[in-house]
């Protein structure tokens, strides 16, 4: 199943670096905490290989050891130990909140780039302008992935015209595991030989597939139109996975509005961490019961029958930390709530959710 996934993010993947240049993935202090998901995001799915994680507090450590994540990437403490481990490219493997970059990160980011190392960078804070100064080499480059495209005219809802199949992760929370979900959908439909496609809206989906949109770099007007345009562009795939971003819970985010005003979504998936009952940050909101929340989240996406009828197919369940019993009791709970099929995408795959679409 990875490796169908694997041969058609080779093919569609973009030029910008080679897929056989390892990465070090800078994931500082931030191996056990929620704000490490990008790097775990490029574990799971990049076709690079990974040479190693550099984080100074869980060195000499596997990833797995370090924090249980099922990956046995070796951890360092620096760039110095990574360029001799063969890294080639370094990863900001971290989202620190706000997307802001720390300045006590400058001096690795600096020691990379004057070694030689290409950077990914999917913080706010431009780099190419900032750091160019430092590039050595030829094929040596600074790719910042959350810089927005040209200016596109508003949204039409043009995509409720298709005829496609158009799934969209919704959350109840930041970093709830919408990405994961969806790329693992796809993966699953690709390998039912179903003709699929997915769009990337944020840094670690762009950085991933090579491809997609950063919707929170995007002016808010224009949100909503460049969804539209990447699912138009992508209209000649039978069903067509819409990374989710956010949450119509949070008080800090925007995104999922127009994810779903410009996808007009005919199904939706819901994401959601099991036993979490307020938002991690501000952790004051209280999740509402989950039956309510689906509810909700179709409300909207329908608005009263105006557009598409979008149907929730499926829970999407993140029961790390559960051991395999109190995980599965907890899906159970939750399918018995909501009547809809209810899957841990990673530990139990998504094949329940996978066929409500074909």
């Amino acid at each position: 199943m990875l490796q169908v996934m694997e041969q058609h993010l080779k093919s569609k993947y973009t030029a910008m670096f080679d897929q056989q240049q390892p990465y070090a993935i800078y994931m500082e202090d931030s191996l056990d905490s929620d704000f490490g998901k990008m790097g775990f995001g490029i574990m799971r799915y990049s076709p690079h290989p990974i040479a190693c994680v550099i984080d100074s507090t869980q060195s000499g450590k596997t990833v797995r050891e370090a924090c249980g994540e099922p990956f046995d990437v070796p951890v360092v403490g620096d760039v110095k130990t990574a360029l001799e481990m063969g890294a080639e490219i370094f990863v900001l493997g971290t989202a620190p909140s706000g997307g802001r970059l720390p300045d006590e990160w400058l001096s690795e980011i600096e020691r990379a780039l004057r070694n030689g190392m290409s950077l990914i960078n999917g913080l706010h804070d431009r780099m190419e302008e900032r750091f160019s100064h430092l590039i050595t080499k030829e094929n040596q480059k600074i790719w910042d992935v959350r810089v927005s495209g040209p200016d596109v005219p508003i949204a039409r809802a043009r995509a409720a015209k298709l005829r496609n199949k158009r799934v969209l992760m919704v959350g109840t929370d930041m970093a709830i595991g919408k990405m994961t979900a969806g790329l693992e959908l796809y993966k699953w439909l690709l390998d039912q030989g179903v003709n699929a496609g997915f769009i990337a809206t944020g840094q670690i989906g762009i950085t991933i597939t090579g491809k997609g949109i950063p919707l929170d770099a995007i002016k808010v007007d224009q949100a909503a139109a460049a969804v539209e345009a990447a699912v138009l562009e992508q209209q000649d795939k039978d069903i067509l996975i819409i990374e989710g971003q956010g949450s119509l819970l949070h008080p800090g985010s925007t995104a999922t509005l127009p994810l779903m005003r410009g996808s007009c979504p005919t199904h939706l998936v819901l994401c959601h961490k099991a036993g979490r009952t307020h938002l991690r940050n501000p952790n004051h909101i209280a999740i509402p019961k989950l039956d309510e929340f689906i509810q909700l989240n179709e409300a909207v996406a329908n608005v009263n029958g105006s557009l598409c009828h979008a149907k929730t197919i499926g829970v999407a369940i993140n029961t790390f930390g559960l051991d395999e019993a109190l995980a599965k009791q907890e899906l159970q709970k939750i399918e018995i709530l909501t009547g809809i099929a209810t899957t841990d995408v990673i530990r139990f795959g998504v094949e329940s959710i996978g066929k409500q679409l074909i």
